[in-house]
């Protein structure tokens, strides 16, 4: 009883597991290209000062744009391997998710024949390449009811560089 007790929950870790990496989860920290630099705290901060209150003090994270980045579609066909589970870049090709072959200027659910969530289909959204690089970010967030199950891309310059690779697909 003990063994298939065991048995059962590796085999639901390994499911986990390849779900999580279909969907673009990694176990490894994302890189980052962010340099932005905090200030740290004079030396002569007073002793009753908390951790808490400094951290309070501390700038926000800083936002990255889309304008601020440049691109590689060579990397980007890279990032675009762990869409390949629902995506595919030949016209007329869908799986999962519909082709993604000449996305970027397409309008949101359009199509034919392939069944969108409503909330996709209804959103209204044109895929600019500012509006895919917020999509990919958290598409759950941007459209919220899409039937779209990835978790999302963290890092800009991962997103810039599948919109790049994306663009080659027209």
């Amino acid at each position: 009883m003990i063994a298939t007790n065991t048995l059962v929950r590796l085999l639901a870790s390994v499911a986990l597991v390849t779900t999580v990496a279909a969907c673009g989860g990694s176990d490894k920290p994302a890189e980052t290209t962010d340099t932005t630099t905090i200030e740290t705290a004079p030396a002569e901060v007073p002793a009753a000062e908390t951790p808490a209150a400094t951290e309070a003090a501390a700038p926000a994270e800083a936002t990255v744009s889309y304008a601020s980045l440049t691109g590689d579609a060579a990397k980007g066909e890279r990032v675009f391997a762990q869409c390949k589970a629902c995506h595919v870049v030949e016209a007329g090709v869908n799986r999962v998710g519909p082709s993604l072959a000449a996305v970027v200027g397409r309008t949101a659910g359009s199509i034919e024949g392939f069944k969108y969530s409503p909330a996709n289909k209804n959103s209204g959204l044109v895929w600019t390449e500012e509006q895919l690089f917020t999509y990919l970010e958290a598409p759950q967030k941007t459209i919220p009811g899409t039937y779209m199950a990835f978790a999302g891309l963290k890092n800009p310059q991962d997103r810039a560089d599948v919109i790049a690779f994306l663009k080659t697909k027209a």
